[in-house]
């Protein structure tokens, strides 16, 4: 009682957190000789708004539970205008890449055809221009879907894959005149299929998506953007028949 009824305000004030105190531990020890467990109910709350509790060997612990919560590591740090150009990559990247890497395994596949036959000029333009053909019966759509910026980042991508610029593909496996045609037509719309990837220079943060996606981490990094899992496209290039 002294110390409750002490002058000052310094032992006043000190007085009154004691005597705070002491209740609070005294209505727990009663509440614990009398409750013993109050198991936490439904959302991680116990009885009637308060925590669960368990007394063990005389001492009292609380618990709750807590839902789930996901955890990200540091992202890309820029300013306002930075971060949008960067969601917007994300979710182009989330778009194009799957092309880019069936464009890779296309190429890979035709190309191993073509020498393997030994196939000419003549029966190689017929062969190129089928899978030309099967290609667009399969993927025009989401291809014509796509905007100037996801073709922009394809036609970068597919050199990445490939090791080849777009032009240099269409020369390869058609000729000169097409390739000529269709980088006329790409620079109509602002796109340069003739376009290098290069991932040490205005292609890093591309580089840093693609090393994300082999690691299996790309998911989790376009969640933690748009709080929603990607929807991938379905593409299965064994569909396309590149036996003759």
């Amino acid at each position: 009682m002294y110390l409750c009824k002490s002058g000052t305000k310094m032992k006043r004030l000190t007085s009154y957190v004691t005597c705070v105190l002491a209740g609070l531990l005294a209505v727990t020890g009663l509440s614990a000789g009398r409750v013993g467990d109050v198991p936490p109910q439904a959302g991680g709350k116990g009885r009637a708004g308060y925590m669960g509790y368990r007394v063990e060997r005389g001492d009292t612990a609380y618990y709750d539970s807590i839902d789930p919560a996901w955890i990200f590591p540091r992202g890309y740090r820029g300013g306002k205008r930075d971060l949008k150009k960067y969601y917007r990559l994300v979710y182009n990247f989330n778009k194009v890449y799957p092309y880019a890497l069936l464009a890779k395994d296309m190429e890979m596949r035709a190309g191993r055809h073509i020498t393997q036959s030994g196939l000419k000029r003549g029966k190689k333009e017929k062969y190129v221009s089928r899978l030309q053909k099967e290609l667009l019966d399969a993927y025009e759509k989401p291809l014509r879907n796509m905007t100037i910026s996801q073709g922009k980042l394809l036609i970068k991508l597919v050199d990445r894959e490939i090791g080849k610029s777009s032009y240099s593909i269409i020369k390869d496996y058609k000729s000169g005149i097409s390739a000529g045609f269709w980088q006329g037509v790409a620079k109509i719309f602002g796109q340069n299929l003739k376009s290098h990837y290069d991932p040490n220079g205005e292609d890093r943060i591309t580089e840093y998506l693609v090393e994300k996606w082999q690691r299996g981490e790309f998911d989790a990094l376009y969640y933690s953007i748009f709080w929603e899992m990607p929807k991938h496209p379905d593409i299965v290039s064994k569909e396309i028949k590149f036996d003759e």
